[in-house]
């Protein structure tokens, strides 16, 4: 960018000294373009430029600058929008430190933004909209969390009611149908009533065409599912997922507010449940425009709400699949394998499939076997032993040469390779006794023990058991002394006894 002076001369080589715009580009040095460009100009308004503000340097912030720290490039393995924001700052710092924490919102949020300045770019926000009492808004949003200390990518479903800034949501390991239905049911059950329109984007788990003339070709399972809740149904032209403005606000704030840092947990349902009570508890802040509480002002949306149906919907997709030889069947373009039995092997199953779950139901439609629902656009495979176990202790000597010996794991194998072949049956009865206790992962934990100790027969593998899984003290091995005599074998000499014997009562030579 050129200065004041050099575009004053630019000018005055061409308005007084009659120079052309060739000449004054070989004599300055200046693309023609630029001086072009200034002796062109009419409008000399200088545009106003935010300037800098100085750095803070926080001292009362001084002793907890460190975590704050610690916080923000923790972020930095987070999602972009899953990251602290000033005011999740302030409030963790009010909640951890318990009432010793007495720096300013604006002390920390100056802080928060010198140090985000080092590390993120800042994005800009949104207007609200404006809606009818008891309208809702729908939208999925993207979060990670720890469940069994397993990390997944999930999805988290956002139900909003712009009326009142009321929100609420679930979190799922996908977005689907099923994920869809469950999420928008455990949230009507909780609140006690149905919006009477919700408003959606064109995902096609619900629109399968949009028509001329604005109108939608709608899934079987939503329409059935519209009826059975009777709302109306609304959709945003296509490309325009800013006209739900109100849930697309939501989706940020339930993030920044209550999935920072990322939520670590043991069940994702308890987890779900205690979400719907902390969006209660969020409610009770004011509204960000009426001089009144969230939840005061949503109790209006709830006296348009419409009512419960009285029948249960079973929002669960049913297929057929087919099984292969060993019993097994995939879903997901053949991403994801779950078994069922070998009693099932090459045959046609009927197949019940929630937002969490995959279970293959018998020809009396009941559960043969429950898997968790896999997720994510790679191969991966679940494995119920049970059915295999308790048909193979049936027959035992085919269990090598039957195809599934190669699935077991090796210490299994290995394990059940040295057992005698009278015992083997006997075994794979105790292994599926221990697989339906506590899992296929403790009964191979126990197997691991029973390999150290080389015990092979059945009195030894509960006993392992029950030491690693009820507590049992396992004794330290006791220290002999190394003078002690080494014992010979004995062979034992039966002939005196027989000649005690002979002769008497019971004999029998």
């Amino acid at each position: 960018m050129l200065t004041m002076a050099q575009i004053h001369s630019i000018r005055k080589m061409f308005f007084e000294e009659g120079k052309n715009i060739s000449q004054i580009a070989r004599e300055t040095g200046f693309d023609r373009k630029t001086i072009r460009l200034y002796i062109n100009k009419n409008d000399w308004n200088k545009k106003p430029v935010l300037e800098q503000l100085p750095k803070q340097n926080c001292p009362k912030l001084n002793p907890y600058k460190e975590i704050i720290d610690e916080w923000l490039l923790a972020d930095k393995k987070a999602r972009r929008k899953q990251r602290h924001t000033a005011k999740r700052v302030y409030d963790r710092l009010v909640e951890e430190y318990d009432g010793s924490f007495d720096c300013s919102y604006r002390t920390v949020a100056a802080y928060v933004a010198e140090k985000k300045s080092e590390i993120f770019k800042q994005k800009e926000g949104y207007l609200p909209l404006e809606h009818l009492q008891g309208e809702a808004q729908v939208d999925f949003g993207d979060a990670d969390f720890y469940e069994n200390g397993a990390l997944f990518s999930g999805k988290y479903l956002n139900l909003s009611f712009p009326y009142s800034n009321k929100g609420y949501f679930q979190l799922f390991r996908g977005e689907n149908q099923e994920c869809l239905f469950e999420g928008l049911i455990a949230i009507f059950n909780h609140i006690v009533g149905v919006p009477n329109r919700l408003w959606f984007d064109n995902t096609k788990t619900i629109v399968t065409k949009i028509l001329k003339g604005g109108g939608r070709d709608l899934t079987d399972s939503f329409l059935r599912f519209q009826e059975h809740y009777g709302f109306e149904a609304a959709f945003c032209n296509p490309d325009a997922g800013h006209e739900k403005g109100s849930v697309e606000g939501k989706v940020g704030y339930h993030r920044r507010n209550m999935l920072v840092p990322i939520p670590e947990f043991s069940s994702l349902q308890v987890f779900n449940e205690e979400l719907l009570a902390k969006c209660d508890k969020d409610a009770l802040r004011g509204h960000y425009r009426y001089n009144e509480t969230i939840s005061k002002r949503f109790e209006r949306d709830k006296e348009v709400l419409l009512k419960l149906p009285e029948v249960a919907l079973d929002v669960a997709r049913y297929c057929i699949v087919k099984t292969n030889g060993y019993g097994r069947f995939c879903l997901n373009k053949g991403l994801h394998e779950y078994s069922i039995s070998p009693k099932y092997a090459n045959a046609s199953v009927l197949i019940k499939i929630t937002s969490s779950e995959v279970i293959p139901l018998s020809e009396s439609h009941r559960e043969i076997v429950r898997h968790k629902r896999l997720y994510g656009k790679y191969k991966q495979q679940s494995m119920q032993w049970l059915p295999y176990l308790q048909q193979l202790s049936l027959r035992p000597s085919a269990f090598k040469y039957s195809g599934i010996y190669t699935l077991f794991p090796e210490q299994m194998r290995a394990y059940l390779d040295r057992c005698n072949k009278e015992d083997k049956g006997k075994i794979l009865r105790i292994i599926a006794s221990l697989t339906e206790k506590s899992g296929f992962e403790a009964a191979v934990k126990t197997i691991e023990k029973a390999l150290c100790y080389d015990a092979v027969d059945v009195d030894s593998l509960l006993n392992l058991y029950r030491q690693i899984y009820h507590n049992i003290k396992e004794l330290p091995p006791i220290n002999t002394s190394k003078n002690l005599p080494k014992l010979e074998q004995v062979k034992p000499d039966f002939s005196k006894y027989d000649a005690v014997l002979g002769g008497g009562a019971g004999y029998v030579k």
